[in-house]
């Protein structure tokens, strides 16, 4: 057992048009599509973490808003290291024009090596929690997605 928190830190970016923003990750070993974010670094406060790691991975700045989750039951690390994953959400927006670009296909990768990463729009009218691959995301992808009926 390894009794560590691994403290994860994710924005969700909602397009009316375009619909919402997803990453498409390679990581040891496993094709994940998860929400943009990453690893809560320490002496980092969460709304600096979420800047800072867009920033690395979309080269975007953008403004955090609203909080919308944090996991509140034990989700064990899906990668084997035994800890324990507590992930925080907020709504992001930002200006355009993104300077990624962005893929149709899911896991659209130039090549299969670890830390892959590339980003897509799922449609609001494709979305829901078989969208994405982590548990704590289904679990904020059933807050979010759009209402049918």
């Amino acid at each position: 057992m390894n009794p560590r928190f691994n403290i994860r830190v994710y924005g969700i970016f909602r397009d009316e048009t375009r619909g919402i923003l997803v990453s498409d990750e390679y990581i040891k070993g496993q094709a994940i599509t998860k929400f943009p974010g990453g690893g809560l670094e320490y002496g980092e406060g969460t709304r600096d973490c979420l800047k800072r790691e867009w920033k690395e991975e979309l080269d975007q700045d953008i403004e955090v808003g609203k909080h919308l989750y944090t996991t509140d039951f034990f989700q064990l690390s899906g990668f084997g290291d035994g800890g324990q994953i507590l992930s925080i959400y907020y709504e992001v927006r930002t200006s355009p024009p993104f300077k990624v670009t962005f893929q149709t296909d899911p896991f659209a990768f130039s090549r299969w090596e670890d830390q892959e990463q590339v980003f897509r729009w799922i449609p609001l009218s494709e979305f829901s929690e078989d969208s994405l691959t982590l548990p704590i995301d289904k679990v904020v992808a059933s807050l979010i997605k759009p209402k049918r009926g």
